[in-house]
């Protein structure tokens, strides 16, 4: 018995992010208003703009410069996780949905909030702490999210403009200044600090359980407010619907990328980790501004924003569940390169 408990503890010590995740979505279920936008907690401010400059704070603190200037030059790397996000998922999605997914009974406006999410950008957060906690290029990781999150300002508009006949265009300046003060500027400041030494004891602190935190704080923000839409009808089939769609395609679109970044022979395993997080994952952070300004007023709003809300978590879910793989296929595959007579 006592062994049993032994084992149970140090199972739920090695996986306490994903437990996290599932504590996460159940307090939310419980006390959804505490973190839901206008609660307390004002994750309007906290979530979207705090807790993900923390992130890029940390991320900064992590890098040497040298690893990010040097990362510029892969730009086979980076032409192929952008394409990959604002090219083949948004075709794919476009593709299905009107041929397959429209003859199965599943809400219009959900489709098009499927659509939607197929043109957001690549996070600001999500696929840079699970490719640390990987162990893949961080480095690789940071870039994509800084330069998908920017093209996201002038590709994502757009790209809905061709696919949903939206009129509504974004305010790129007032993206621009958001993006500059979540992102660019945490992540220079941390830069800054490491390269000049200014702080030197950074290691003893185990940063990247601290964005990982952080991001459950960003988790279960996110379900309260899921929790507490209600802005038009939806039937559980709908919402059935919707999460089996989202966790299907997620899988596809993960076992695509690994599989075609892996067969490329481009790339080493480090970078295939990172490539496989950076190209499937969409953001939140930006998609529900983004959604706001383009159907705010929509008596279907909530239709829309559901995939997105539920894509989100849903990777990183399935993230978290890859991370003990992941590290496992990354150390064999190192080993065997290393150790190769």
């Amino acid at each position: 018995m006592y062994y049993n408990r032994r084992a149970l503890r140090a199972l739920v010590y090695r996986n306490w992010f994903l437990v996290g995740v599932l504590m996460a979505i159940l307090f939310a279920q419980l006390r959804p208003t505490i973190g839901a936008s206008g609660g307390i907690l004002m994750p309007e401010w906290t979530a979207k703009y705090l807790s993900v400059g923390v992130i890029f704070f940390i991320s900064g603190l992590s890098l040497r410069l040298d690893d990010l200037t040097g990362t510029i030059a892969s730009y086979k790397l980076h032409v192929f996780v952008q394409v990959f996000t604002f090219g083949l998922i948004p075709i794919v999605m476009v593709v299905l949905c009107s041929l397959v997914f429209a003859h199965l009974g599943v809400d219009q406006w959900i489709l098009k909030g499927m659509i939607t999410v197929s043109c957001m950008p690549p996070p600001v957060s999500s696929a840079i702490v699970l490719t640390k906690a990987v162990g893949g290029n961080e480095a690789a990781a940071v870039f994509n999210s800084v330069l998908g999150s920017f093209l996201g300002v002038i590709i994502s508009p757009f790209s809905l403009l061709l696919f949903l006949g939206s009129s509504a265009m974004l305010s790129m300046v007032d993206s621009i200044v958001a993006l500059s003060q979540t992102v660019i500027i945490p992540l220079v400041v941390g830069l800054a600090l490491r390269h000049f030494n200014i702080i030197t004891r950074h290691r003893s602190v185990p940063l990247s359980e601290v964005g990982q935190a952080v991001l459950l704080f960003i988790i279960y923000t996110t379900f309260c407010d899921a929790f507490l839409t209600h802005d038009s009808p939806m039937n559980a089939l709908d919402v059935l619907f919707c999460v089996l769609l989202v966790t299907l395609l997620q899988l596809a679109f993960l076992f695509t990328s690994f599989h075609l970044a892996k067969n490329m022979e481009l790339f080493t395993a480090a970078d295939i980790v990172a490539i496989t997080f950076c190209s499937t994952h969409k953001s939140l952070t930006l998609g529900i501004p983004i959604l706001r300004i383009l159907y705010s007023g929509y008596s279907h709003f909530s239709q829309i924003t559901l995939p997105l809300l539920v894509y989100h978590p849903t990777q990183i879910l399935l993230g978290s569940l890859l991370v003990a793989p992941f590290k496992k296929w990354l150390y064999h595959h190192t080993a065997r390169i290393k150790f190769r007579p």
